[in-house]
């Protein structure tokens, strides 16, 4: 029964892991993949010495981690406030509203936000002309897109976590409850000294999932929200988005190749440092 997902994942994920050899060598067309000359790490060097790769990577690691603890921390608060809820309806209504974006794509996104920001017919403006205000143009504002991506990210996904806390919180045996109630404890209490500590190795575990795509930008998020916008480039641009812009313009398929063996090598570094760390602190919420 194993066998289709087992070829499956071997024709997509482990025979294209070939190409990583393109990182190491002055790649030509008519030589092939495995036709062409080796050159080294010329491709990394390459990538660092013209200051890209230093910059993606600083861009890719501060958005992961922001929005690695806004969404996490906002899907927590959102599960122990829906867990909390009284009326069954409005808890059911709730959390569908707030699951709904996860269904909306990036592209549909990436829309809201230029009719949202849009210098001359944008929604933000027609407001501030509306107040007599004067407009502002946020594409020249590259500082300002941090907050932005990071709001959006939240909207989309802490839908989406916080069913996964949900459950983790319906596991907890209600007599815990109970038992606080009987001895005085007010919500507040119960929340800090039984919902929180109770979840938090599920809470450890989503931390290392989402640590080992630390240098995996969202590609979607990215591309959809920023699109081609030069001006951004320096305040937005991560691992993923240049790559792909790489691909496009130059047709050098050596240096993008670099940049992403350079990017997974770093990934995996990342998740056996943290989730060391954790078995050695925490031994029962490690991965492995």
């Amino acid at each position: 029964m194993a066998l289709p997902a087992v070829l499956l994942v071997f024709l997509i994920s482990y025979i294209p892991m070939a190409g990583i050899i393109l990182a190491f060598k002055d790649y030509r067309f008519d030589l092939g993949v495995f036709g062409s000359h080796w050159n080294g790490f010329e491709n990394f060097k390459y990538f660092f010495n013209s200051g890209t790769g230093l910059r993606v990577t600083r861009n890719t690691i501060l958005y992961n981690l922001l929005n690695l603890i806004t969404s996490q921390l906002f899907a927590v608060m959102i599960a122990i406030f829906i867990h909390e809820m009284r009326g069954k309806y409005f808890k059911k209504v709730s959390q569908s509203i707030i699951f709904l974006p996860f269904f909306i794509s990036w592209t549909i996104v990436g829309v809201f936000v230029y009719n949202i920001f849009n210098y001359e017919t944008g929604t933000l403006n027609s407001v501030l002309k509306a107040l007599h205000m004067a407009p502002v143009n946020l594409y020249e504002s590259p500082s300002i897109w941090i907050v932005i991506i990071c709001f959006f990210n939240s909207w989309k996904w802490v839908g989406y976590t916080s069913v996964i806390y949900i459950a983790s919180i319906l596991s907890i045996d209600s007599e815990c409850f109970e038992a606080a109630e009987i001895d005085g404890a007010n919500v507040f209490q119960k929340v800090f000294y039984i919902t929180i500590p109770s979840i938090s190795p599920t809470i450890f575990i989503m931390f290392l999932l989402n640590i080992g795509r630390i240098l995996r930008g969202d590609f979607q998020m990215f591309y959809q929200i920023v699109g081609n916008n030069g001006q951004l480039f320096d305040s937005t641009d991560v691992i993923d988005t240049f790559v792909f812009r790489s691909l496009l313009t130059s047709g050098d398929i050596a240096m993008p190749a670099a940049a992403t063996f350079y990017q997974s090598v770093l990934c995996f570094v990342i998740i056996m440092a943290v989730n060391g760390f954790i078995r050695r602190t925490r031994p029962d919420n490690a991965l492995f």
